[in-house]
């Protein structure tokens, strides 16, 4: 996932379900010393795992990505440069997925990437009805092996 992304040219990044902070790891060690992690996640104890990462350019968001508009718009950030997610899109109801999509792209600036990783192409159809785009890679030694879907606003 974080291959898909130039970090030299990023400032503002948002991670969709950071959970326990494995992907969080690989993003902030490729970031700039400037750049923000804006990282959202649900669980209230995958948040005390993500707590426990030193780091002042991580700021951890306890709610909902479909309320991701609302905070960037909170903390002051126009656009972001790039959106990495692992939430389980498949899983949710179709409008929740949408709304969380197109979201993403209302806060990515042109030329962002939306990055998003899956165990299926079954919702392969959200990113290109929302984006017009996607780029799928397969990952087989991931375990279990997945699916990196890359769209650019």
């Amino acid at each position: 996932m974080v291959k898909q992304i130039d970090f030299s040219q990023v400032t503002n990044i948002v991670e969709l379900g950071a959970g326990d902070g494995v992907i969080t790891h690989h993003i902030l060690r490729k970031m700039r010393p400037d750049a923000k992690l804006f990282a959202f996640e649900l669980l209230a104890n995958m948040c005390d795992d993500l707590r426990k990462i030193k780091d002042p350019r991580l700021i951890i968001i306890e709610d909902s990505a479909e309320k991701l508009a609302m905070y960037m718009e909170q903390y002051g950030v126009k656009e972001v440069d790039a959106i990495l997610s692992a939430l389980p899109l498949v899983a949710f109801p179709d409008d929740l997925a949408y709304k969380i999509v197109n979201q993403c792209k209302a806060v990515l600036k042109s030329g962002g990437r939306y990055v998003q990783v899956h165990y299926s192409l079954l919702a392969k159809k959200i990113y290109d009805n929302v984006f017009g785009n996607v780029n799928i890679s397969f990952v087989p030694i991931n375990v279990p092996p997945a699916f990196v879907l890359v769209s650019e606003k």
